[in-house]
């Protein structure tokens, strides 16, 4: 007797039950699968702005009002928060080394540094 061969297709089904999203599906060919950000120009162009009343706020006209909030004080001379300063120069210093540097250096390089930050005061 001979055997029969049976040609079955075996049929899968496009979503596996377990999975919540296929990435087929969420991704289809031809699409990367990274997040595009979009640009400030890109949205301004896209959302046409020009169209809305001038007293809603959006991207274009934001307004904040100002921060109510004491601005950080930064040592003038290493960039890092800086809770002391020096009476007898008004720089912001961060630590002892920093102080040292700033006891050791000329007027005119702390008229600069003061400049820097906006509070140039005459030194005596």
């Amino acid at each position: 007797m001979e055997t029969e061969v049976v040609d079955a297709e075996l049929v899968l089904p496009n979503y596996l039950s377990f999975k919540r999203v296929q990435m087929y599906d969420k991704y289809p060919k031809g699409q990367s699968r990274g997040r595009h950000w979009k640009h400030l120009k890109q949205i301004i162009q896209a959302e046409n702005y020009q169209n809305y009343p001038p007293d809603e706020p959006n991207y274009v006209n934001i307004e904040s009002p100002p921060s109510m909030h004491p601005c950080k004080r930064i040592c003038d001379i290493t960039g890092y928060e800086a809770p002391y300063y020096d009476p007898k120069t008004n720089l912001r210093y961060a630590n002892t080394d920093v102080f040292k540097t700033i006891r050791s250096l000329p007027n005119d390089y702390v008229q600069r540094y003061l400049s820097l930050r906006n509070a140039a005061v005459v030194l005596k």
